[in-house]
């Protein structure tokens, strides 16, 4: 690679902060810290019992990412990360209803998460090593697979990052989306100007000011934040660049195996379902008369008489057939909110393993 001492240090500073501002998620607007957000887990560690003493589960969500959590008009979060929150209120309580939505950024979701003032975190938020051990926070199996890209207007002359030397570009604060972007123009010998954003809507107003050339994120966001353009979904490119692996689902605290496992299980629950072909349509004649043992043993009936197994979860052995009926399994999810962005399933790897792609759930049994 050709490229300057200088220009390499000076990315490989940038790459040290934006290191630093993932794992500690702090800017000079926000105090939040991987000391803060890392706190004494154990001071959470029984999550089901203040979930069901307080009779409403508390769920960070992003709140403005179209197709994953929107405030609507009438009040109402639609999207697939709140209709995970609801399926795991439907687990807990039968009643997929009773969730209050906490809308996160990304520089205060560790924290709020950490603080107990959430019990679960589902806000796209990227599975990392530091995220794991250094902010103390564990992941449950990845509801959505997606991969960091960049958006240009339509009629610039951008068409690879290479043609980005120099370019200024807008990117998320408190983000892996940060070191990303740090990681990659080093890689290719390349500069930039970051102009850093806590919430979206911020950056959008700055990119539509013209203040940058590029915005980056998921290319899930950027479909979404494309899909509600100001200026139409026309205006706007995605380039042909995939410059990240972000595997996104929710987030507990570690020290609380119990509530893990209850998250972990509603999810992988979903991903089951699909793949016996158990839908919010059919849950009812699947309990009455189940295809399957493995059918009999995911919505904790009989099969032909026998008797009902319980495999020790917290939330007991029915857990799923609220889930099914009130919200649905991975597939219903995904048509219901994804699909609408232009982001269809077949060939990618949110498509179920049966399929090619990564979404697969160990048994349950």
């Amino acid at each position: 690679m050709n490229i300057s001492w200088l220009k390499r240090g000076v990315l490989l500073a940038v790459l040290a902060f934006a290191s630093l501002a993932v794992v500690a998620c702090s800017d000079d607007d926000d105090s939040a810290s991987a000391s803060t957000a890392n706190g004494d887990s154990h001071e959470h560690a029984d999550t089901l019992q203040t979930v069901k003493d307080r009779g409403v589960l508390k769920c960070g969500i992003s709140g403005s990412l179209p197709g994953f959590s929107q405030l609507e008009a009438d009040g109402s979060y639609t999207g697939f990360d709140a209709d995970y929150c609801r399926a795991v209120a439907a687990a807990v309580f039968g009643d997929s209803s009773k969730v209050e939505f906490v809308e996160t950024t990304g520089a205060n979701r560790f924290e709020t998460l950490a603080s107990g003032e959430v019990d679960v975190l589902i806000r796209n938020t990227t599975w990392t090593l530091s995220r794991d051990s250094d902010l103390k926070q564990s992941f449950a199996a990845p509801t959505f697979y997606d991969g960091q890209g960049m958006m240009v207007k339509a009629d610039s002359p951008f068409q690879t990052l290479e043609d980005m030397d120099g370019a200024t570009i807008c990117v998320n604060q408190g983000t892996t989306t940060e070191l990303n972007l740090a990681s990659q123009f080093l890689e290719r010998g390349l500069t930039y100007t970051a102009l850093t954003f806590e919430t979206t809507d911020l950056l959008q107003e700055a990119f539509l000011a013209g203040r940058c050339d590029g915005w980056t994120t998921d290319k899930s966001g950027l479909a979404s934040r494309r899909g509600v353009y100001p200026e139409g979904p026309d205006a706007l490119r995605i380039l042909a660049v995939t410059m990240s692996k972000e595997p996104l689902g929710p987030l507990t605290r570690h020290g609380d195996d119990e509530w893990f496992d209850i998250v972990a299980w509603v999810t992988f629950g979903t991903f089951q379902a699909e793949e016996l072909g158990v839908s919010s349509a059919n849950v009812d004649a699947q309990i009455a008369n189940p295809d399957s043992v493995a059918v009999a043993l995911m919505l904790g009936v009989g099969y032909d008489g026998g008797d009902v197994t319980d495999m020790g979860l917290a939330v007991g052995p029915q857990f799923m057939q609220a889930v099914l009926k009130q919200v649905g399994n991975y597939g219903e999810i995904y048509e219901k909110n994804i699909t609408p962005l232009g982001l269809e399933r077949e060939g990618s790897l949110n498509a179920l393993w049966t399929n090619g792609g990564l979404i697969y759930s160990p048994p349950i049994r």
